[in-house]
């Protein structure tokens, strides 16, 4: 069965990946771009299943108007992608304030808006799913990386909130966290901040942003193939990984949490009130 999907962000990276397997396969995509300019083949290829929509996700009120818009004109979606997005990389202290806005704008306060706003129509139409990019980054943290994280670890408390409250109505939400890939993620959109020398002991992610100091394991089109699969999958998993090494430092990182918080017994227990 043919379905209708949303995906922000089209122009490069999962979303361009995942537009072209759907689009191959005769699904129709919504696909969201700031321009056109990397996706003329596909709308010229797929004039009739490829709608694409000039949208940035930091722009809140057009947000509002676009998302009612794409839903009547299709009638239903089928599946919402929140998939724009970029890292930015620096120690905290090297960020400034325009960095850290738009960061949270693009990352985490336009994917929620475009939840949101989506979730009435879903509800209405008897249901649907959401899949939302996250990041292996998501549940694992690291020098240089902490606005990156900050809105990838709060979309996903967003978003497990969110699919507590709308399962009644057959709305699934996917959190993906894949590892480092192949996109223009690493090699091409991501943002530096200002670099002081005093942080010089961090800075190892500009070899990573290199790809001539070696490429990322994941491969983008297997991962998009997966992220598409995960609609047929009842109920919806509510996360992915994507990737070996981003799930075994996931397993890692997780592990050290519940041995650290199993140490805090009778510190927990003695701030409770005695009767």
């Amino acid at each position: 069965m043919a379905r209708t999907w949303l995906i922000t962000g089209v122009s490069s990276g999962f979303g361009n990946e995942m537009t072209k397997q759907l689009l191959e396969k005769g699904d129709t995509v919504i696909g969201t771009v700031r321009n056109t300019n990397k996706v003329e083949e596909l709308i010229e290829k797929y004039p009739d299943t490829f709608d694409c929509q000039i949208l940035d996700v930091t722009d809140i009120e057009r947000i509002h108007s676009f998302i009612p818009e794409m839903f009547d004109k299709h009638g239903r979606i089928d599946v919402v992608v929140n998939n724009a997005g970029y890292g930015l990389f620096g120690a905290a202290e090297e960020l400034d304030y325009a960095n850290i806005q738009k960061i949270l704008d693009t990352n985490l306060t336009g994917p929620i808006m475009i939840i949101h706003d989506s979730l009435p129509y879903l509800r209405k139409q008897g249901g649907g799913r959401i899949i939302q990019l996250s990041s292996y980054g998501g549940q694992v943290a690291y020098a240089a990386n902490s606005m990156y994280h900050a809105t990838k670890f709060g979309i996903e408390g967003f978003c497990e909130s969110v699919v507590q409250e709308v399962a009644k109505y057959n709305i699934g939400i996917t959190i993906v966290e894949p590892g480092g890939a192949r996109t223009e993620f690493r090699y091409g959109s991501a943002h530096v901040a200002n670099l002081m020398p005093e942080y010089d002991h961090v800075h190892g992610f500009l070899n990573m942003l290199d790809p001539e100091k070696g490429l990322a394991p994941g491969d983008p089109a297997k991962m998009a193939a997966r992220m598409i699969e995960s609609v047929d999958i009842e109920p919806a998993p509510l996360r992915q990984v994507y990737g070996s090494q981003a799930l075994k430092a996931t397993i890692e990182r997780l592990e050290e949490r519940v041995t650290d918080y199993k140490t805090q017994t009778e510190l927990a227990a003695s701030t409770d009130v005695v009767e």
